[in-house]
């Protein structure tokens, strides 16, 4: 379980430093989002919620961890921590609002996965462990989801603890992948943690153990009769495909069935047309071929194209550490403070670039959908602007939710109807726009799930998870599903807080 010492120092110096400032402590709203979608595709997959829900679940610093602050020295050599801070902190338990992205949703750009509202510190110190759960969760989600794309319905396994980021990182990478829509993992305590399927083959060693190869597969479906995959290619692969069909064989005279062979080298195309030739013409049809060796979505798209045939794909190290893109660019902001008195004030942090500023409000997401039912743009809004204004109360203030409301992360999704027009605008072209009318169905993406630092309802589960995955992906235009150059989906800032996001920026800027 992840520790709340999982975090920066300056977490902890800034909660130090509120703590001397005495007074009443502010409550403030924060979002954590991702700017650019990873590996230049057209969408990304959320994950990493039930994980995240459990952390905060049990946010506490330990007396070990006390004691370590003890022997923390500032720059001067005095002691960094105040031991009246280390006592309340001894004492801090997490009393945040989160409401969230249902795992297993399709999300983009610049739009909140998460809303964390209460006090300012606690919301500073679950910064770093957050976005440490959800960036990682959610790039390999995505990942493992576009390499079952390219696989077009074939079974796709995730094979790559060996080459995860360390042992919690490949517990993480296998969960995710899950998520993703991968069928099964090699990852054995993944399978145990998380009631995930695994599946696996031998080694090379196994055949290399033995005087022959026939004699190593004779052994090894021997004592693995009910779930027999042969590697073939230890020495040379059609022979080793010669050897299988030799052993196939002879467990079809005694009543048994070989499940499978596996190829992980070599051109994999060629061999596994040659192979699936020289099964189908020993009567051995039923027998999947499995392909392994360095594979991505592109590698298994363009085999696809070449007409390799293979039943089931492995994919390692891409999966799991993201190939090409090794981390998801979240971030984590303050959007939002209240005063003494119960106000509500917008925050940001301008840029020169607008469209790298940050989002002023209370911020919520609402996802539309056209007449065929199909995603037809996300809109990012703040309860605090004009077009939404109510101080913020019905947004924060939401006390509890149903277990139904909580699990409108399964399809079929919950909808509203759009009460009057509405219009947003592109965070990086005010001149872009686009427009819902009255009536238009749409979703409320961000929904409750912790109030006062309570888990309220039910956690989806890792079920629901795929479920909304399945859902989501088959309501978006496959123009965005896309490896090369995807059609980029609509996720625009509702007018009125475009309108204040520009105000704000110039009143910060002493324009006026």
């Amino acid at each position: 379980m992840q520790s709340a010492f999982q975090t920066d120092l300056y977490q902890l110096t800034m909660a130090q430093a509120r703590f001397l400032l005495g007074g009443t402590e502010p409550r403030a709203s924060f979002t954590l989002n991702f700017r650019r979608l990873p590996f230049g595709g057209g969408f990304a997959v959320c994950a990493g919620l039930e994980r995240a829900l459990d952390f905060l679940d049990e946010w506490h610093v330990t007396e070990a961890e006390i004691a370590y602050l003890r022997t923390c020295k500032a720059r001067d050599g005095s002691p960094l921590f105040a031991e009246a801070f280390l006592e309340h902190l001894g004492k801090l338990r997490f009393t945040c609002d989160v409401d969230a992205v249902a795992e297993g949703a399709v999300v983009f750009g610049n739009e909140p996965l998460l809303r964390i509202t209460g006090p300012l510190t606690l919301c500073q110190m679950v910064e770093t462990p957050l976005l440490n759960i959800i960036n990682f969760s959610t790039l390999i989600a995505t990942k493992a989801a576009r390499c079952v794309l390219a696989a077009e319905g074939d079974e796709v396994l995730e094979f790559g603890l060996r080459r995860s980021q360390g042992p919690d990182g490949g517990l993480m990478a296998s969960r995710s992948a899950y998520v993703g829509g991968v069928d099964a993992t090699s990852n054995v305590k993944a399978g145990m943690l998380f009631g995930i399927p695994v599946a696996g083959t031998h080694a090379h060693s196994w055949i290399m153990s033995f005087d022959s190869e026939l004699e190593a597969f004779r052994a090894y479906v021997e004592t693995s009769t009910n779930n027999a995959v042969l590697l073939v290619d230890t020495y040379d692969t059609l022979e080793g495909v010669r050897n299988a069909i030799t052993v196939g064989r002879e467990m079809e005279d005694r009543g048994q069935r070989l499940f499978g062979i596996r190829i992980d080298s070599g051109d994999l195309a060629w061999l596994s047309i040659q192979a699936r030739a020289m099964l189908d013409e020993a009567g051995l049809d039923y027998v999947k071929i499995v392909a392994s060796n360095s594979l991505d979505e592109y590698t298994v798209r363009s085999l696809k194209d070449e007409g390799a045939r293979v039943d089931i794909w492995g994919v390692g190290t891409s999966m799991v550490t993201g190939g090409d893109q090794s981390a998801l660019d979240g971030v984590y902001k303050m959007n939002a403070i209240e005063d003494a008195a119960g106000n509500w004030s917008p925050r940001m942090k301008i840029s020169d670039q607008i469209a790298k500023a940050t989002l002023p409000g209370i911020l919520g997401v609402r996802r539309f959908y056209d007449e065929a039912g199909l995603m037809n743009g996300d809109m990012i809004y703040s309860a605090l602007s004009a077009a939404y204004h109510d101080g913020g109360n019905a947004v924060l203030k939401q006390s509890s939710a149903s277990p139904a409301e909580l699990r409108a992360v399964t399809p079929p999704v919950m909808l509203s109807a759009l009460e009057d027009n509405a219009v947003m605008v592109d965070p990086a072209d005010a001149t872009r726009s686009k427009s819902f009318k009255k009536r238009t169905p749409y979703e409320e993406l961000l929904v409750p799930v912790m109030r006062e630092g309570k888990i309220i309802g039910e956690v989806p589960t890792l079920t629901d998870a795929r479920a909304r995955l399945a859902a989501d992906l088959a309501k978006l235009d496959d123009s965005h599903k896309r490896f090369l150059r995807p059609h980029r989906y609509p996720v625009g800032i509702e007018q009125s807080l475009a309108d204040e996001r520009v105000a704000l920026m110039r009143q910060l800027k002493g324009e006026g």
